[in-house]
């Protein structure tokens, strides 16, 4: 069984003191590979440098829409010169977020749009973040869409409307241990019957969004625990295990440009 954990946060300070076992443990549950997400110039940088020193670790460049107000074009200039490092994979995570508004909403709608913008000229597929922008997201994607441009919604949790609308993008979809949580997670049990086997990817965000039952005796989530995920991914969709694991390897490769050879 392989298993690719699609988004985390490896360079997030709480694994400074262990990074290589939590690497090895990935290893050794089966998750071969991993994408570390970058949120602004400095995480993306640290996402390169991880990913330049481990072998099945990836990074994306961007700038989340939390840091939006500083996404300088200056910014976006450094971030471009970053990705031309061959295991960035991806731009992001960008997108919009009107929960927390650490930025205000005419910065994030700027700096989504500049992103898409750099994302295509370098042919990178986007990893995008939504939260409570209802619908202005997809508004934007849609005034702004080709159809050679590739893409992952991470940690989906919207409507069946949007997630309709995502799949008519050509969007695949990112799952996470919300799945696993026995409230929380069902409305997204309900829609994962709906999403085409070759559109979803897995991921952990770690460490944020501990699945079940590993958040039961652990507070940090990490790669390792992606098969969770996959596990209560292939209930819901009554399919086997080890053929549901090799689909979201390939479905993730296929999105991220990543050959064999890597």
């Amino acid at each position: 069984m392989r298993l690719f954990d699609s988004h985390c946060h490896l360079d997030d300070r709480s694994y400074r003191r262990d990074l290589d076992e939590v690497i090895q443990r990935m290893k050794s549950w089966g998750c071969e590979a991993a994408m570390i997400a970058g949120v602004n110039a400095a995480s993306s940088e640290k996402a390169v440098h991880l990913a330049d020193r481990y072998d099945g670790i990836y990074a994306s460049v961007g700038v989340h829409p939390h840091d939006a107000k500083s996404c300088s074009e200056e910014t976006i200039l450094k971030l471009a010169k970053l990705s031309r490092h061959p295991k960035v994979k991806a731009w992001g995570e960008i997108g919009l977020d009107f929960n927390r508004m650490y930025s205000p909403k005419p910065d994030q709608e700027h700096g989504f749009a500049r992103q898409l913008d750099i994302a295509d000229s370098l042919d990178l597929p986007v990893i995008l973040h939504e939260r409570d922008s209802e619908g202005r997201l997809l508004e934007l994607l849609k005034s702004n869409w080709h159809p050679g441009r590739t893409g992952v919604v991470h940690c989906f949790s919207g409507t069946r409307k949007e997630l309709f609308q995502y799949l008519d993008l050509g969007i695949c979809i990112g799952i996470t241990g919300i799945l696993t949580i026995h409230k929380r997670g069902r409305h997204l049990r309900e829609l994962v019957p709906h999403i085409p086997i070759d559109r979803i990817l897995i991921e952990t965000d770690a460490p944020y969004l501990t699945p079940a039952p590993e958040k039961n005796h652990h507070r940090r989530n990490e790669p390792a625990f992606v098969k969770s995920v996959l596990f209560r991914l292939a209930e819901e969709l009554n399919e086997d295990q080890e053929r549901l694991s090799e689909q979201i390897w390939e479905n993730t490769c296929r999105l991220y440009g990543i050959s064999g050879s890597e």
